[in-house]
């Protein structure tokens, strides 16, 4: 999935900076020390890239209030990464970082071990994120993301731990699931090891347990009627007394109103006095769509015909 937003209907999406801010894992949009010319309806373009198919919210107005003003005030960071992320060879990862202020607070990341950042390191200064490439062991470390404006600063820190897979091997791993509210997921992972390796789950690095809805049977996760405080980034841990290996996959959970964009219901149907006809409805919703319909005013109920 990838997330956009649309600024009072232009064909284009709206442009990340300094002031906004895309939550590519929660999908929000953030913007720091609104102005007049926020003053509009933004919508949320979701992008299934798998079927190369965009699905838009409902647009949602912002209005700036005339009586108050809001002074100058320190950072407080509203979108940060994990506090520990197990990260296997070779492999790429993504840091998000964005905090909201008056000024504009900017953005910087370091080490907070003191080592320099590696050369091969992206940072997008627009958007804050920082991207780390094919992944090593000396890679590995506390990573602080540092917020600062003239009200002071503040700081966010997580830790990236180079996965152990010598005496380890994954059979079958998780891939990201993009959900429908109320629609029932399995993930399965399974690995190969001497000793045979035990498994349990993390959810944005904090152990998950079972419960009500969420099952958990050793490698295998299951997590019925979604929710959407389901969404996040999932681990399943493969572990014996030589090491661990993780495997990792962001669940997103799609909520949206009904929308006949793709499937609009015809405007017309011509049939003969006799005949039979299928009129259908079928909008694209999440979850799904209750359904009536309506004739000249009149709700219309399962007859015999």
């Amino acid at each position: 999935m990838k997330y956009s937003w649309v600024f009072n209907g232009h064909r284009s999406f709206l442009q990340q900076d300094t002031r906004r801010f895309i939550s590519q894992r929660t999908g929000n949009l953030y913007v720091a020390k609104v102005e007049a010319s926020d003053v509009g309806n933004y919508t949320c373009a979701v992008r299934n890239m798998m079927t190369n198919t965009t699905v838009f919210s409902s647009p949602t107005p912002v209005v700036v209030r005339r009586d108050v003003v809001m002074g100058e005030y320190e950072p407080k960071i509203e979108v940060q990464f994990p506090d520990t992320l197990y990260v296997s060879k070779g492999s790429s990862i993504k840091l998000e970082c964005f905090a909201l202020g008056n000024p504009v607070p900017s953005i910087s990341w370091r080490r907070a071990d003191g080592n320099p950042l590696p050369g091969k390191i992206k940072i997008n200064h627009s958007t804050g994120d920082l991207e780390i490439p094919y992944f090593r062991p000396e890679d590995a470390g506390m990573y602080e993301c540092v917020a600062e404006n003239s009200r002071g600063r503040n700081a966010a820190r997580g830790q990236l731990i180079f996965q152990n897979v010598e005496h380890l091997q994954w059979t079958q791993i998780l891939k990201d699931a993009h959900m429908a509210i109320d629609a029932n997921l399995q993930w399965e992972c399974k690995a190969i090891g001497k000793p045979k390796p035990r498994y349990r789950w993390l959810k944005n690095g904090q152990p998950l347990t079972a419960k009500e809805r969420v099952h958990v049977d050793a490698g295998r996760l299951t997590i019925s009627t979604i929710r959407l405080s389901d969404s996040g980034m999932y681990q399943c841990v493969a572990e014996n007394e030589y090491g661990s290996l993780y495997a990792s996959a962001e669940l997103k959970v799609v909520a949206s109103p009904p929308d006949f964009t793709h499937r609009p219901v015809k405007k017309s149907t011509v049939i003969q006095r006799g005949g039979e006809v299928v009129l259908e409805c079928r909008p694209n919703a999440s979850p799904r769509a209750m359904i009536s319909w309506w004739r000249g005013g009149e709700l219309l109920r399962n007859s015999k015909r």
